[in-house]
């Protein structure tokens, strides 16, 4: 679908004028801006600094209004994540646009001009487009905190290999005494071990000195580690509590597939388009008289490995899970083909969790009267948001009227806000 199409089923009356495309960088965004012929109108260049920003919504808004400019940038989530924020803040529509393929920079050429130039065409034809991940909620507040864990828990890695690495040719005292049947024994020993009472002028003095100040330092980045999970798991059960209630999901795992889904789930318009974003969905791979399906190597790699770790929770300790697999064992599919079909399974229950949560909080008229009220929202705020009349609000705060689908989304709405 187009750009024009898609404000059009918006709600936008106006036809697009103008298509832009911006190429990001990590100084400079270069944008080109072409007119509803395909012509190149104007190319600038603008630092990617506040400032920036405004000169590029200062120029935008010099050819036409908001609503007859279509704007594609490319690294809507890195790059230009700021510069995104800015356009939507200045009413703009803004599309995320790939990258030119190979074939094109082949073509063409590469520079900064050009691929601002495509980003405009590709966004002219409705070819790899599609509608930016919002960065402002519970979901951008999870991607920074895994981001710190992932790389806490690497550097838990790297030091644990490099401990048992130097006991290997640590002296032989130290390595009778410290080589432990598990790692986390091991660990435990050198952190609460004592040099001072071995020989200063020693080498087992100095052996012993290292390893316990990269054991203490494991310990100390597991805590710090532990303290950004449970901060991420507060998240998970306010934000995503249906999520969470999925079998086989964690605390790791709901995150991951939150941070692919981002803040605005809804931009993702099928439990199918979700599969395929988190490359789960099969790819046809027949010839001739062979009739057969691949497992998806592309989409977002971090939540198919939540997918692959939720699926094998389920084989182990699910009993539809576990007849489900024999059925297919009995008919001949192998491993690979049963968690392929587990995992795109999973991408239809876990996107009916992400669109659609549970509201946790309180379900009284009187409950959500107070909570309404902490949280500074009037009534006619709330009937305004869920378009209805502020009186079909005082109904439910005064349980006057059920109105359970209303009442729901009155929930759900008062959560997210």
């Amino acid at each position: 679908m187009t750009p024009s199409a898609l404000q059009e089923t918006s709600g936008t009356e106006s036809q697009v004028q103008f298509y832009v495309g911006i190429d990001t960088h990590t100084d400079t965004h270069t944008i080109a801006v072409l007119d509803a012929t395909g012509r190149t109108v104007e190319t600038s260049t603008h630092a990617a600094t506040p400032a920036g920003y405004r000169g590029v919504v200062n120029a935008l808004n010099g050819f036409a209004g908001p609503s007859q400019v279509s704007v594609g940038v490319e690294g809507t989530n890195s790059y230009g994540a700021g510069l995104t924020r800015a356009l939507q803040a200045g009413g703009f529509t803004v599309f995320e646009v790939l990258r030119p393929t190979r074939q094109v920079r082949r073509m063409d050429g590469k520079s900064d001009p050009i691929d601002a130039v495509e980003a405009a065409r590709s966004l002219m034809s409705g070819r790899g487009i599609s509608v930016p991940k919002t960065s402002t909620g519970p979901a951008q507040r999870l991607r920074y905190l895994n981001a710190a864990r992932d790389k806490y828990v690497s550097i838990m890695t790297a030091l644990s290999c490099s401990i048992l690495s130097l006991l290997v040719t640590a002296p032989e005292a130290i390595r009778e005494k410290f080589s432990q049947d598990t790692t986390a024994k091991t660990l435990m020993l050198l952190a609460g071990c004592r040099p001072g009472k071995l020989d200063p002028t020693g080498t087992d003095f100095y052996v012993l000195t290292a390893l316990k100040s990269m054991a203490r330092t494991h310990q100390d980045i597991k805590k710090t580690a532990k303290v950004l999970e449970q901060q991420m798991k507060a998240i998970i059960e306010e934000h995503y509590p249906a999520l969470s209630k999925v079998h086989g999901v964690g605390t790791i795992t709901a995150t991951s597939l939150a941070v692919t889904a981002g803040d605005n789930p809804q931009r993702i318009r099928s439990e199918a388009a979700f599969a395929k974003l988190c490359g789960a969905c099969p790819i046809p791979a027949s010839s001739g008289k062979t009739n057969r399906h691949r497992l998806n190597r592309g989409g977002d790699r971090r939540a198919n490995k939540a997918l692959h770790r939720i699926a094998l929770v389920r084989m182990g300790t699910h009993q539809p899970t576990k007849d489900y697999v024999e059925r297919q064992t009995k008919r001949g599919k192998t491993k690979k083909e049963i968690l392929r079909q587990l995992k795109r399974a999973l991408c239809r229950e876990i996107y009916r969790a992400l669109t659609r949560p549970v509201a946790t909080k309180p379900t009284s008229g009187a409950d959500l009267r107070a909570w309404r009220t902490t949280k500074g929202i009037s009534q006619t705020q709330a009937a305004q948001a869920l378009q209805t009349w502020p009186a079909r609000i005082s109904d439910i705060e005064t349980d006057r009227r059920p109105l359970l689908t209303l009442r729901t989304q009155y929930q759900n709405w008062l959560q997210a806000a």
